[in-house]
């Protein structure tokens, strides 16, 4: 099984990056403020264009690692990676199941069912955690909602009706992430999702941690040989990593949901940590940009049992294992595609 490496976040506008030996080096304000050994780093992400030298970047392309490029709010704006691995063939095979409808549905169904029952597990477990210190009715009339959802999702006949039965899942679990939110309830009120641009303190916090983990996934469909572009689920769009967006529906409440109510109810971010546009775009400042990546960070490295393949895995590792799975699904290996359900 592939071994759990590490993505190297540059997020100071001052930083240089450089390879000194088999380490790379970050530097700033001319002094080393970072040394990360070359064999431990599979992925390296800048917010916004740092300085990189020629000849690392031919080093990281030789070597598989790849160098992603951010915008300061987490938009994803370039990837330089070296050769693309992967047999031909898989990526074929993949575009022909994108054009099947009836295959299309068939995947996107299981990574639907997927994403409903992390988002309940979510829910539930936050009933458990909390339900005889505050009401609770309102998140276990959402939960049995859910559940009947499921059941009309699982008899959809087109794509379109299947992302009509999601959009009702997701606004039944978005009414009830602001109870999940139990300090700091003045700063931080979430009444419904805003995307571009997000409009409150939670909804930036969302939008910077879902950013980063779709890149890790991106980055997962390239190394198993997929197009990140080509999905099932997503509509096709130019410029869209519409197979990373499917990939990730998985993983939203189970890792970046979590991260982020972490965040808040353990106050490691504050109302201080967040600014107000004149367009009505709350940012993230610099301090919690990383506050957001070292608790992600700290995610991947917890140790899990797949449910799966019954084995011991990194969470980190995860979008591997499910690329890798729906690679072999694609491949005729295996007769259907199995998304990733927490226990």
């Amino acid at each position: 099984m592939k071994r759990h490496l590490n993505t190297l976040y540059i997020t100071s506008p001052d930083a240089f990056i450089r390879k000194e030996g088999e380490t790379f080096v970050v530097e700033l304000d001319n002094k080393k403020a970072l040394q990360a050994p070359v064999s431990t780093i599979e992925n390296i992400v800048c917010f916004g264009f740092k300085p990189v030298t020629p000849a690392l970047m031919a080093f990281c392309a030789e070597n598989n690692i790849g160098i992603s490029y951010l915008s300061r709010t987490g938009r994803f704006l370039a990837r330089v990676y070296g050769e693309q691995k992967g047999n031909v063939l898989l990526r074929k095979e993949q575009y022909a199941v994108s054009d099947s409808d009836e295959r299309s549905l068939q995947i996107a169904k299981n990574i639907v069912a997927a994403k409903i029952a992390n988002s309940r597990n979510l829910l539930l477990r936050h009933i458990r955690n909390h339900g005889e210190d505050m009401d609770c009715s309102g998140i276990d009339s959402c939960v049995k909602s859910m559940a009947h959802a499921i059941v009309k999702m699982e008899k959809a006949a087109t794509l379109d009706e299947l992302r009509g039965h999601e959009g009702e899942c997701a606004s039944l679990y978005f009414n009830c992430f602001n109870s999940m939110i139990t300090c700091q309830k003045e700063d931080f009120v979430f009444n419904g999702r805003s995307k571009r641009p997000p409009l409150d303190n939670v909804n930036a916090l969302l939008s910077f941690t879902y950013m980063i983990l779709v890149n890790d996934i991106r980055s997962a469909l390239e190394t198993t040989g997929l197009d990140p572009q080509v999905g099932f689920f997503h509509r096709l769009r130019p410029g869209r990593p519409s197979l990373a967006l499917d990939l990730m529906e998985e993983f939203r409440a189970y890792i970046a949901d979590r991260v982020v109510l972490n965040l808040l109810n353990l106050k490691q971010v504050t109302r201080d940590d967040f600014e107000k546009k004149e367009t009505g775009e709350i940012r993230l400042s610099d301090k919690a940009r990383k506050e957001a990546i070292i608790a992600y960070q700290k995610k991947k490295d917890e140790v899990i049992t797949h449910p799966l393949l019954d084995e011991r895995t990194t969470i980190g590792l995860l979008p591997h294992i499910q690329s890798m799975l729906l690679a072999r699904f694609i491949r005729g290996d295996i007769k259907e595609y199995p998304p990733f359900y927490i226990k």
